[in-house]
């Protein structure tokens, strides 16, 4: 009996077979849409923690959408992200003007 071909023969015939070397590259997707990640991650350092939170949500939200393939879907959750993250700096920076306004004006030096 003769024995079986060598591994490395087989995979070196089958890795240069013309069918090995077409790439199969699937066709242009659109490119990502923003999801504003660093602006939720950047919001959540702003005291509005129930509002920040939201928008980290969105953000991955978004960006699994994309990776699902629904371009639409992470460019609206995308869009939510950006406007819950700026209402939640907003809303912190009105929260330590009120507090700083509030603590001089009633602590006497």
């Amino acid at each position: 009996m003769s024995e079986p071909a060598a591994n490395s023969d087989l995979k070196r015939a089958w890795h240069g077979s013309p069918e090995s070397s077409v790439r199969h590259e699937p066709p242009q997707a659109e490119p990502m849409p923003k999801n504003y990640l660093v602006l939720s991650i950047f919001s959540c350092f702003c005291p509005a923690y129930p509002i920040n939170i939201v928008a980290f949500v969105f953000s991955i939200m978004a960006l699994n959408s994309y990776t699902r393939g629904d371009i639409e879907g992470s460019r609206r959750l995308g869009r939510n992200a950006l406007w819950v993250a700026v209402a939640s700096i907003v809303i912190g920076l009105l929260i330590i003007g009120i507090y700083c306004a509030v603590h001089f004006t009633t602590h006497a030096i």
